[in-house]
């Protein structure tokens, strides 16, 4: 019989059975990365040899994703050198500029490793914090980790303030689930991050498609750092498309929000027709031909709004086809990926 040890989560594993090791896949899609992504890669470079997190798991950055958005700047030069440099960089060359979003889905799909981490090009994200993340996806058994800021993020009052009421909106109204948590710096289960990737349809965006298929999303608190001399490559004219976008790709309920409001103009219109007739029975002030004129622009409205709701319904199915949301997604069995190899390294 084999001899035993207790690992930190209460399994017993084989002493002679070596530790399971976490491969992850870091992404990085490239706008204008020519005077960060050295110090980046730099940073990530101790991660590319086994390492232990807090908690004692081991893990490894086997791969960084860049995924090159043809932007203005030399990004470009920077990756070859990158990419001749070190073996373990892989570079993704996107055809013309699709977009952060876009990018990011592509180095998604191009990835291997048991988990996806992304995080952006300007420095402000931390990969030291990757352990850290691991650490509470393996405690919570969960299929995503957004990194939660401790601090501002570095864009101004009126973007942060702008930023919060969009996803809070977002997530109360039109049903974004988990929106407020949304993040560019996150923690990927990598057959969830990778199946996402190939079924979203276009313009679907990968936190709302994230939100249809992962089981359990958490966040996990970091410490943004500051972007440097570099300007963001987004306008608020841009921030406020990329906010209508998720919008119209989070589900349907906007368009279940119009059947409501169609319903209960047409209840409304028919108690108001009432009460005008009631009235001008009661009543003889009230001239002639008024109440019918009310009494069938107040049902009238009524029905084309209902008649809107009942059309938006079966536009939402058309919708939910066009977005590619799934009606279910296959996965192994949670215990045989890198959510059950919880155990920790033995102490010598």
């Amino acid at each position: 019989m084999q001899p035993l040890t207790e690992s930190a989560d209460g399994h017993e594993v084989p002493d002679d059975v070596p530790p399971f090791v976490h491969r992850i896949s870091i992404v990085i899609p490239v706008y204008q990365g020519e005077r960060t992504l050295g110090a980046i890669i730099e940073e990530i470079r101790p991660l590319t040899k086994q390492f232990v997190t807090g908690a004692g798991h081991l893990a490894v950055v086997e791969e960084v994703v860049l995924s090159y958005d043809r932007g203005p700047d030399r990004s470009a030069v920077t990756i070859r050198s990158l990419s001749a440099q070190f073996p373990w960089i892989k570079a993704i060359w996107l055809s013309r500029n699709f977009g952060q979003h876009a990018a990011t889905l592509a180095g998604i799909a191009s990835s291997g490793g048991d988990w996806i981490v992304t995080l952006d090009e300007d420095g402000q994200h931390n990969p030291a914090d990757i352990a850290s993340m691991l650490d509470h996806a393996l405690r919570e058994q969960a299929d995503v980790v957004y990194a939660k800021p401790t601090n501002s993020p570095p864009h101004g009052a009126i973007r942060n303030a702008a930023s919060r009421l969009s996803k809070r909106l977002l997530e109360t109204v039109f049903g974004g689930r988990d929106a407020e948590n949304f993040n560019s710096y996150r923690l990927i289960l990598g057959e969830i991050g990778r199946s996402v990737a190939a079924y979203a349809g276009t313009g679907v965006y990968l936190d709302v498609a994230l939100g249809w298929v992962a089981a359990r999303v958490i966040t996990a608190p970091v410490a943004l750092r500051e972007e440097g001399d570099r300007r963001s490559g987004y306008s608020y004219r841009r921030l406020m498309g990329h906010f209508w976008r998720m919008i119209l790709t989070s589900g349907t309920r906007g368009l279940r929000l119009v059947a409501a409001v169609g319903s209960l103009f047409f209840v409304g219109g028919i108690v108001y027709a009432l009460v005008l007739v009631s009235m001008r029975l009661a009543s003889g002030d009230i001239p002639e031909g008024w109440t019918s004129l009310m009494v069938m622009a107040s049902v009238g409205t009524g029905i084309i709004l209902m008649s809107l709701g009942i059309v938006a319904e079966y536009v939402g199915v058309s919708v939910n086809m066009a977005l590619g949301k799934p009606a279910y997604l296959i996965v192994r069995d949670p215990d045989a990926g890198p959510l059950g190899r919880g155990e920790t390294r033995r102490r010598e």
